[in-house]
């Protein structure tokens, strides 16, 4: 357990074809079934402090209580990600926490000298910010706010992985405003 945030919930990978990754994780690791969006609706995007268009590509899945996620970037908008692709990197880019209360953890990791570099907001209570911070690849920080629809698909996402049989491996995420 993290002695700032508690147990690392998400391992974030960037990759090149979010379709191959998919297939690997699920016929070669068992993983699955994979929530996939194609175009992540996220809202207040900021990099660095200033608003950028972003287009990612999102596969969600869990491995028991930890959540892996896939992402592919599709445009060539400043994040994180593009960064760490620039930089000659594939693979494990971030860990994250989850948070029910968001602001509080927030100003807790800049207490402790932590810089938001990327945030912005998928659905309602759905805030995520990534910090400057990345001693080697993989080290980057996500703080993911889990009130809202995104936490309640989380929940679906855990859910639909436990028992799974290796059936419909690849299945579109759910309305978040419905859930």
């Amino acid at each position: 357990m993290s002695r700032f945030l508690g147990a690392i919930r998400q391992l974030g990978y960037v990759v090149d074809d979010i379709e191959a990754a998919m297939e690997h994780w699920h016929k070669v690791m068992g993983v699955g079934p994979w929530y996939y969006n194609p175009k992540v609706p996220i809202e207040d995007y900021r990099y660095d402090g200033q608003s950028f268009k972003v287009h990612n590509s999102v596969a969600l899945a869990n491995s028991g209580e930890v959540q892996v996620e896939l992402i592919q970037t599709r445009n060539d908008a400043p994040s994180m990600y593009r960064d760490f692709r620039l930089a000659g990197h594939r693979g494990l880019q971030h860990v994250a926490y989850w948070t029910q209360d968001y602001d509080a953890d927030l100003a807790r990791m800049e207490a402790e000298g932590f810089r938001v570099k990327m945030s912005g907001k998928v659905g309602a209570n759905g805030r995520f910010a990534y910090f400057d911070r990345e001693a080697h690849p993989g080290t980057v920080i996500e703080l993911s706010e889990v009130m809202g629809p995104k936490g309640r698909m989380f929940d679906l996402i855990r859910a639909a992985s436990e028992g799974w049989d290796g059936s419909d491996p690849v299945r579109p995420f759910p309305d978040l405003s419905a859930i």
